[in-house]
């Protein structure tokens, strides 16, 4: 992508149906490209963030659990297509496993423990998606068993909704 010259928003065609919009605040660049599809971009300027939080996700970014861990192994400095990923990001009041601010994509990995959170996963997704951000979700059985098909899914996730 070095050398290549970026169009905003302005001087794009209006999007598809189902493609991310940008909104007031917001530009669409190419972020990457996936096989032969153009990724857009769309940079979030501010998501509220409990500071209160940035400790606790600090501490959990040390700790992590293997599904993390396997998964940050796959796309931990800009592995997977040059997209660059947060780890334990807070936002708002609520610490996500991880983000990708260019695509204003959270992604958790839900393990047994949230067999017993259903109706709190259901508000933190609502939460984000009044923010305007997608959320993947993803189990950590299926991470451990088949990081592969994990990834493409990944991969077939972000080209539907940004290329």
């Amino acid at each position: 992508m070095a050398g290549k010259k970026t169009k905003t928003s302005s001087e794009q065609s209006p999007p598809s149906e189902g493609w991310p919009q940008a909104g007031v605040g917001e530009n669409i660049n190419i972020l990457t490209t996936i096989e032969t599809f153009p990724i857009k971009s769309i940079n979030k300027p501010y998501l509220p963030a409990d500071k209160n939080l940035r400790l606790r996700a600090r501490a959990l970014r040390k700790m992590g659990n293997l599904p993390e861990i396997v998964f940050w192994q796959q796309v931990h400095k800009r592995k997977f297509y040059n997209i660059d990923f947060d780890r334990q990001r807070v936002i708002g009041r609520y610490i996500v496993d991880f983000y990708v601010k260019g695509l204003g994509l959270v992604i958790e990995i839900d393990g047994a423990s949230h067999n017993e959170k259903i109706q709190y996963d259901e508000r933190r997704e609502t939460y984000f998606k009044k923010l305007g951000l997608q959320v993947w979700k993803i189990s950590s059985t299926e991470i451990m068993m088949d990081v592969e098909r994990v990834m493409e899914n990944l991969k077939n996730f972000i080209v539907g909704h940004y290329s």
